[in-house]
């Protein structure tokens, strides 16, 4: 029964009760049952304004809780704490990492023009443009190093919104200094990279952008098909934006002077190296075109002073291709001029004086290609062919210039455990010169390496 009912009920009681009332009084008492009846309708009135302000204020409240549900359900949820980094450590709001490997090499070499001293970087790395030419042949020499043993550090974080990075990273491929290897093997370390990135943006020393690095193949030396691939390290400032990559760098260039097989090394660039790299990723692989423009310069005072500059240029295409499940193809090739120092490990160089003390730029090519065979899933050999044609004007340098170097190479490695290889690689390299004659190594390697 609600309280409507019951209020009815009690009006018409009471109202039921009044006749009886009514005639046992005289007609003056007519105005006190008036004035009665007044009274209860009043009261029935203010029970009624009780009852409807009651059901408002409950409705009311429902609307307010189904309001306070909808905004808990739209409300974010509170975010997460950062992730514990599965690899490295975290300091502050960086997640700090190292790495690197530790690599031991076993050489026996035989050099048809003569052995390189002890010490010398031949020894232990092949370097085409350092092959002796014209001396008395000697026997094998043996040589042992871990000079490749490298070791970097690497940052990563948000600061202020954006992403931060780091990356220091060095090795020890450098001459041993005044040490020899009587009671130790010395060397020096050597830095190889050290940048910060801030989102798109690469500030400091890191692999020129003119360099393809993911087709470079696999072999037991420090660089293998060193005459046919670009190659350098330096600092730069750099932007990212997808595969496009385009980059200031140091500037240097390397002069051979009118007449002569020698090397300058000039400090008189005003502008930077220009150079910039688009990779192309397929299902079948993935490849990649660089450029670089650049100004080359030689300047002197006093007498006979020379100041001159011009521009060289050069393009690079290189790729990786899938054969089969696990097989691929490599290979490069690199054209311009004046650019030397950025190829072969400056085997040419950038620009040669004429007689009038004017640069010329000097053109090359160069290129390699490599074949890699798996096995079985541990056992790997790669096949690789390189090679540098550089086309000197023989009126303005000496007969005992560079004029083109190649080689050729087979290896097999073995990973008995992940990270840990174990290989051996038969290499021949030659080297010619302006006058036509040649010098060549062979070499056989062994090596074991460990990563971490």
């Amino acid at each position: 029964m609600t309280k409507s009912h019951l209020l009815g009920g009690i009006a018409a009681i009471t109202l039921i009760g009044l006749p009886g009332a009514v005639l046992a009084q005289d007609a003056p008492d007519v105005s006190a049952l008036e004035a009665r009846i007044a009274y209860l309708e009043r009261e029935i009135d203010l029970l009624r304004a009780d009852v409807t302000a009651a059901r408002t204020q409950q409705a009311s409240q429902g609307q307010d809780i189904i309001r306070l549900d909808q905004q808990v359900a739209a409300a974010p949820p509170p975010a997460p704490a950062p992730a514990a980094p599965t690899d490295g450590f975290r300091i502050g709001n960086n997640t700090v990492r190292y790495g690197g490997f530790v690599k031991a090499d076993y050489s026996i070499s035989q050099y048809s023009g003569g052995d390189p001293a002890n010490g010398d970087a031949q020894r232990e790395f092949y370097l085409p443009g350092t092959i002796p030419v014209g001396g008395a042949d000697e026997g094998e020499a043996t040589d042992f190093n871990a000079r490749q043993t490298r070791f970097w550090l690497t940052t990563d974080g948000v600061i202020g919104g954006r992403k931060v990075g780091t990356r220091v990273e060095f090795d020890f491929q450098v001459l041993p200094g005044t040490g020899d290897q009587r009671t130790t093997s010395p060397a020096n370390p050597a830095l190889r990279r050290a940048f910060v990135t801030i989102d798109n943006w690469l500030f400091g020393q890191e692999w020129t952008n003119f360099q393809i690095l993911s087709v470079l193949p696999e072999t037991a030396d420090y660089v293998g098909p060193t005459e046919g691939t670009t190659f350098n390290r330096q600092v730069q400032v750099r932007y990212t934006r997808g595969p496009f990559s385009i980059a200031l760098e140091n500037p240097e260039t390397t002069v051979t002077p009118f007449g002569a097989a020698t090397r300058i090394v000039a400090d008189d660039n005003t502008l930077p190296d220009l150079t910039a790299r688009y990779t192309f990723t397929r299902p079948w692989g993935e490849a990649a075109v660089s450029g670089i423009v650049r100004q080359l310069a030689y300047e002197t005072t006093g007498v006979g002073a020379i100041d001159s500059s011009t521009v060289g240029w050069g393009i690079s295409a290189a790729a990786r291709v899938k054969v089969g499940e696990r097989d691929d193809l490599k290979f490069m090739l690199t054209a311009g001029e004046g650019i030397g120092r950025y190829v072969g490990l400056n085997f040419a160089n950038d620009a040669v004086l004429d007689a009038s003390g004017e640069l010329e730029a000097i053109p090359l090519v160069a290129g390699f290609a490599a074949y890699r065979h798996y096995w079985r899933p541990n056992w790997r050999s790669s096949l690789i062919y390189s090679f540098q044609n550089v086309d000197n004007d023989p009126a303005l340098l000496a007969l005992s210039t560079n004029a083109a170097a190649q080689s050729l190479r087979a290896n097999l490695i073995w990973s008995p455990v992940p990270s840990f290889d174990v290989g051996s690689e038969l290499s021949f390299g030659e080297r010619e010169l302006e006058s036509g004659a040649t010098g060549d190594v062979t070499r056989l390697t062994f090596f074991a390496k460990y990563g971490f």
